[in-house]
């Protein structure tokens, strides 16, 4: 028996020195995970690595670290940090206390390390307080499947090379500050999972269907303000709410056969639902709540899919009844219907004016009503021009010396068209602005046109934490520019299609009257229907005074004070 035992020993022993050598790592493996561990500053999850003689691959695994190897090599690096992004609301580029790493860190060489794990299939760096721009050499791990940064303080762009990382199934670049435009994702074939979520992209040309084996799609806390994006039909998973997605959901989204998940809240979707989605052969979750989706369920057959076990269309504007299968006493499903304007729960539902009202302000319908607004619009700014213009004569002779020259505010065109909102008398008094009046907001910046996109921005998508208030000339929101100034934005809806031709010319003067004592407006934004180029909105972007507003200085009693001009406080 002693010699049976002596013999497997010694058969053992050559085979246990190769596994052992062969699960070694080369020089240069060592080395390049000792130095990522002073990159990310020695964090305690990385204790074990203690110096080259460290037998990296044995470590035993741990919810925290992992590592794999084979041949010589790392072949899976996970790493899970305790600074999670998500505590951070805002990120403009700079370090963070005991929340990112130090000032010293620099995202290039560390990603340049990264790339000496030749190897590297699996990569998950997690909550290390990582920040910086992704540098486009992060392709050079061509070997990677499975990518996660998630939790991180990434921003600018995603990496365009990214895409030539031919073998990647995985991308996870989950909550942090990428804000960049997302462009089109021309990866290869073989991805088939990509979350982008709770990050602060921004519109793109957004098509998936390149990618053919694309299983889950998450682009869900985002800025993306477009049409949905046209999507494989493979999709199991996909999540695209709170963005700012507008337009009717495609009839695409019908052919979705494979789809399990569907999540679009949040939006500002228009139109009726398919009835067909609700009938997917594996559909069993779809959200379609805080949209703006109008119009009758009940007009439909409506049925829905053997496997559908959860459905939201809360808080749109829906009327009618509710078909009966999604009643929720029909079967298993657990239905939200609250706060449209449907025939039953009325404890639960709008009143259904307000479904009607909510659709027209929303679809800009031009009817009767759509051109009363038009006419109060008009009016009112009309009246504001003249309150600035006696504004102006008061101003000038309490405070002027001397005559100033006229000044010309409109081109020969408006003029022209005099007859189409603006008499010689408002033009008249208008000319009395001068490089005097000027020269009390020197310090102003230049009018300039602004994008929907920056407008989005300044106001995050013109959240409620944003609303100043509503009066007879639109909602007013305050914002805060990409360089930091604070301002104040007026959204002026507008159904008129005829109004484009002036427009501009209108706003041009407006944003001339610069004097110390009114409110000086910065710039503007017309939005422009795609279908048949009429305006749809206008955004008028004012400096921001914080001295309350113009109606509660007339009937307050708070005395004249040259510290608090009461003309300041004038947004229109």
């Amino acid at each position: 028996m002693e010699n049976y035992s002596l013999f497997f020993i010694l058969l053992w022993l050559p085979w246990s020195f190769f596994i052992l050598g062969d699960s070694q790592l080369l020089n240069s493996q060592t080395q390049a995970l000792l130095q990522l561990k002073k990159h990310l500053e020695y964090p305690k999850q990385l204790d074990s690595w203690y110096d080259r003689r460290t037998m990296f691959c044995f470590l035993p695994p741990s919810s925290k670290v992992n590592i794999s190897c084979e041949f010589h090599s790392v072949t899976e690096l996970k790493i899970m940090g305790d600074k999670p992004s998500i505590e951070v609301t805002d990120f403009h580029g700079f370090p963070i206390p005991n929340q990112t790493l130090s000032l010293s860190f620099s995202m290039d060489s560390f990603v340049t390390t990264l790339t000496r794990l030749t190897s590297l299939k699996v990569l998950s760096l997690v909550s290390l307080g990582i920040w910086g721009p992704l540098p486009n050499k992060i392709h050079r791990l061509s070997s990677l499947e499975c990518l996660d940064l998630s939790s991180n303080f990434l921003f600018g762009s995603i990496p365009p090379k990214v895409s030539t990382m031919v073998k990647i199934q995985t991308l996870v670049l989950d909550d942090n500050f990428f804000n960049d435009t997302v462009h089109v994702f021309d990866f290869t074939s073989n991805l088939t999972s990509l979350s982008l979520k709770n990050n602060k992209l921004k519109q793109g040309p957004l098509d998936f269907t390149s990618l053919t084996h694309l299983k889950v799609l998450d682009l869900s806390g985002n800025r993306l303000y477009s049409h949905l994006p046209t999507i494989p039909k493979g999709l199991i998973m996909v999540s695209l709410n709170r963005n700012s997605f507008n337009g009717e959901i495609p009839t695409q989204y019908t052919l979705l056969t494979h789809l399990q998940h569907l999540d679009i809240s949040f939006n500002n979707l228009i139109g009726i639902p398919p009835a067909s989605l609700f009938s997917l052969p594996n559909i069993s979750s779809l959200n379609l709540a805080s949209n703006m989706l109008s119009g009758s369920l009940g007009y439909y057959n409506l049925t829905c899919g053997n496997n559908l076990e959860f459905v939201d269309i809360s808080d749109n504007r829906l009327t009618g009844s509710l078909p009966s299968c999604l009643n929720s006493e029909s079967g298993n499903k657990v239905v939200n219907f609250s706060g449209n304007c449907l025939s039953i729960d009325r404890h639960h539902q709008h009143p259904l004016s307000y479904c009607r009202y909510k659709v027209h302000k929303d679809q800009s319908t031009q009817n009767a009503n759509g051109l009363g607004v038009s006419v109060s619009l008009i009016v009112g700014i009309v009246v504001i021009i003249v309150l600035l213009g006696i504004a102006f004569v008061i101003i000038c002779r309490h405070y002027c010396h001397r005559r100033i020259s006229e000044q010309h505010l409109l081109h020969k065109s408006v003029h022209e068209n005099s007859a189409t909102g603006f008499s010689s008398e408002i033009l008249n008094n208008a000319r009395y602005i001068s490089e005097t009046t000027k020269l009390g907001t020197q310090g102003l910046p230049p009018c300039r046109s602004f994008t929907l996109e920056e407008l989005n921005e300044a106001t995050n998508n013109f959240d409620n934490s944003a609303f100043l208030g509503e009066g007879s000339y639109g909602k007013l929101y305050k914002g805060r520019l990409e360089g930091g100034s604070q301002v104040a934005i007026r959204c002026l809806p507008t159904t008129k299609k005829y109004w484009i031709r002036n427009l501009k010319l209108r706003l041009d003067m407006l944003a001339k009257i610069r004097h110390p004592h009114l409110v000086a407006i910065l710039g503007h934004c017309i939005e422009v229907k795609q279908d048949d180029g009429s305006v749809n909105r206008v955004f008028l972007v004012y400096e921001y005074i914080p001295n309350g507003n113009f109606r509660s200085y007339l009937s307050g009693n708070i005395l004249w004070n040259s510290k608090f001009p009461i003309f300041r406080l004038f947004y229109g």
